[in-house]
């Protein structure tokens, strides 16, 4: 393998596991090459799309290539559909894998790499990719709610950026009880509270529970008539966050509509700064999808027991 070019920084993706795994290994193989520790970043969509590429020279993982990162001695290693094709920067790039495994795939050509490892990476690989028929699925869930619950920064001081430390971590014992306890609650509180915002979109108000696993299930139940199901999540100043989830790869389509992006089947996006609360974003995603008008009985129904205000 070519020679890589010594990272001034190393940037990750900061809200799902992957890039926590991923950013963590590229930040071990650049202290192995170049005997030194390298900065590690973590952002979140919103910001990353804002941030300035700067630097002469950095290591990208789990975020969209696209024009904008390809500059000489960058690296990208990703798994999303590509934006672009690179003319200056090295893209190692492979949509049927995570970022992590990828990741992790140069690390064990440079001779990092250990059972442990290897286990974080296949349930990593497991849950990022929502492979939901393999045996380990559940237990992939359980260790990406580890970084929802915790987040990045909390998550990797605990175990002093020692990822392998995560596996059968006590952690873990929390996730599990959380999950029995939570998940089939949420899923009954949410099942009869779908909202239609048009274009085969419906809005889950999820209460408690593991919304991604909460909102799939809603997707195949028989009765469930929305090809794509989203959440809300209000993010301080950013506003509100939507998060889309589909079975036959309707959700990135949509995420695009909002300018977000993400995975065929796994997406997300940020609304505009405008839209401060749930009920706007409803009307806001209704505009946009179904753009007749609603009557107001009906807009009055679908913010009954509304559970995220302003």
């Amino acid at each position: 393998m070519d020679s890589l070019p010594r990272p001034d920084v190393i940037l990750t993706h900061e809200s799902d596991l992957d890039g926590f795994v991923a950013g963590h290994l590229l930040q071990r193989l650049a202290k192995k090459l170049f005997s030194s520790e390298v900065r590690l970043e973590a952002w979140n969509t919103q910001a990353w799309r804002q941030r300035a590429p700067k630097e002469r020279s950095a290591w990208v993982c789990d975020f969209t290539f696209d024009s904008r990162l390809d500059r000489p001695d960058w690296v990208v290693i990703d798994h999303h559909p590509a934006l672009a094709k690179p003319a200056h920067a090295r893209l190692i790039h492979d949509t049927s894998k995570s970022a992590a495994l990828l990741c992790y795939e140069l690390c064990k050509s440079h001779g990092i790499e250990s059972p442990q490892l290897d286990r974080l990476v296949a349930l990593t690989d497991i849950g990022d990719l929502f492979r939901e028929d393999d045996p380990d699925f559940d237990a992939s869930q359980d260790y990406a709610a580890l970084l929802k619950t915790y987040s990045f920064w909390n998550l990797s001081r605990l175990i002093d950026a020692q990822i392998e430390s995560l596996i059968d971590h006590p952690l873990l014992t929390v996730i599990r009880t959380r999950r029995a306890v939570e998940d089939p609650l949420g899923f009954e509180w949410s099942h009869s509270r779908i909202v239609p915002l048009g274009n085969g979109v419906g809005w889950v108000d999820v209460v408690v529970g593991n919304s991604n696993l909460i909102v799939h299930r809603l997707l195949r139940a028989p009765e469930c008539a929305h090809k794509v199901l989203l959440t809300m999540a209000r993010k301080g100043s950013a506003g509100v966050v939507v998060s889309l989830r589909s079975l036959n790869g309707e959700a990135l389509p949509i995420a695009r509509m909002l300018q977000g992006g993400g995975h065929p089947n796994a997406a997300g996006a940020t609304l505009p700064r405008g839209v401060q609360g749930v009920p706007e974003a409803v009307e806001y995603l209704r505009g946009i999808f179904d753009p007749r008008p609603v009557p107001i009985t009906k807009l009055e129904d679908a913010f009954a027991g509304l559970t995220l205000g302003r």
